[in-house]
């Protein structure tokens, strides 16, 4: 099996390479990375001598750099990871995210049609369906919930869904979507929540939380989601839509404070600043298609993700250290140029 990952030197990207190379040794890997901000070579660094795979800086909205790779690789599946993913950057500037993530997609689907109707799968997220009341415990997002865009970046991810479901109806390309919640974990580029809270707890720096921190989101570790992409490109049916969700619903302020607890920092470092445009109350996910379909469920609670997340980014100062600092692009084009 070939396969190619686009967007894989990012945070879940690069988890879902280390994923498949563990799962499935045999298979060749192909990363197709612009290696935009978020994109770190350092993510893959566990790969780096992998014989069995290979790493191509393209973006996928340049067709002929995606064209010419399909050509040299001849995959068998298709998954793309490859997105402009942070809301509020989408709110300071929406074209990019018009740009990557709906004109790049249809570059890809297009070019899978080409090549013979290559296996697709559409890595989305939750937030395509809005949000929920904070005072509706009892209310989940489905398969079947309307598409209700709160931002650019939501409503961009929603535009490329509907183009996928299309390919699928008027060309019969062979394709799946997956919609997950919030994902955590290792290489979690620090503008998030997550990792964003730990690396200013480690700099005993402030720590922003918009509005009050009421905000509920639904939190998967990144291994899970990893698990369910697999299944899907493997067993998934053909045309569906499946929602992957962690079932540990927490509030923002709650996960900040737990965050000051286990690395012994005062609850002072909190600075609570003008929320965001449009800000999501909550967000739910129900997986009972994936789990009654493909047989998954979420194997990692939060209590335990979050120490192994905590126990990460406390392991790998380097790799944050670089990362904030921006110096992580120099280095490993000066260490890697010549490599990949």
């Amino acid at each position: 099996m070939k396969v190619i990952v686009t967007g894989g030197a990012g945070f879940i990207g690069s988890n879902f390479l280390y994923h498949l190379r563990k799962k499935h040794p045999a298979w060749r890997l192909i990363c197709l990375d612009k290696l935009t901000y978020a994109g770190n070579l350092a993510n893959l660094k566990g790969l780096a001598q992998d014989e069995n795979f290979r790493f191509v800086q393209a973006d996928i909205c340049d067709r002929e750099a995606v064209c010419r790779l399909f050509q040299e690789e001849q995959p068998d599946v298709v998954v793309n990871f490859a997105a402009e993913s942070h809301v509020d950057r989408s709110i300071e500037d929406p074209a990019v995210f018009l740009h990557t993530n709906v004109l790049g997609t249809q570059v890809l689907l297009d070019t899978c049609l080409h090549f013979g109707k290559i296996r697709y799968h559409q890595i989305s997220t939750d937030e395509v369906y809005g949000d929920l009341p904070l005072d509706r415990p009892d209310l989940f997002f489905t398969e079947a919930t309307p598409l209700h865009t709160s931002s650019p970046y939501s409503a961009s991810k929603a535009a490329a869904d509907l183009l996928v479901l299309a390919y699928h109806r008027t060309y019969g390309l062979p394709v799946t979507i997956s919609r997950c919640s919030n994902n955590y974990g290792p290489y979690h580029f620090p503008e998030k929540l997550i990792p964003l809270m730990i690396v200013n707890c480690l700099q005993n720096k402030p720590l922003p939380v918009y509005g009050k921190g009421e905000n509920v989101r639904d939190w998967l570790y990144v291994e899970d989601h990893c698990e369910a992409a697999d299944l899907i490109i493997q067993k998934g049916r053909i045309g569906e839509v499946y929602n992957i969700g962690g079932h540990n619903e927490m509030k923002n302020i709650d996960i900040v404070k737990l965050i000051c607890r286990k690395l012994g920092r005062p609850e002072s470092l909190i600075t609570f600043v003008a929320d965001r445009k449009g800000h999501d109350l909550r967000y739910a996910i129900d997986p009972a298609k994936i789990h009654r379909e493909l047989g998954w469920l979420p194997k990692t609670n939060f209590a335990d993700g979050i120490e192994k997340t905590i126990q990460w980014y406390l392991d790998n100062k380097n790799w944050w250290e670089t990362v904030i600092s921006g110096e992580y692009r120099k280095y490993y084009e000066k260490i890697y140029g010549e490599r990949w």
